[in-house]
């Protein structure tokens, strides 16, 4: 009986590591969220995460080809 004792310690004590490390991982997305202009947007990051990791559909050459592709554009 002293193993399903022991068991049952190591599996609430990993679920309770479970659940600080969620609280961690919540408390530095939200301290990383805000910096001296103020707190991004949630929509915000989501997309930009997202974005990053589209594959890219252009290569800039160098900051003229970039200019250029800005300057086609209006957004």
């Amino acid at each position: 009986m002293a193993n399903a004792t022991s068991l049952k310690t190591k599996k609430d004590s990993l679920r309770g590591l479970k659940n600080e490390v969620a609280l961690l991982r919540s408390f530095i997305i939200g301290f990383a969220g805000k910096d001296r202009e103020g707190e991004y947007r949630p929509e915000f990051v989501s997309k930009i995460l997202k974005a990053a990791k589209e594959k890219p559909t252009y290569a800039f050459r160098d900051a003229r080809s970039f200019l250029d592709e800005l300057k086609k554009h209006s957004w």
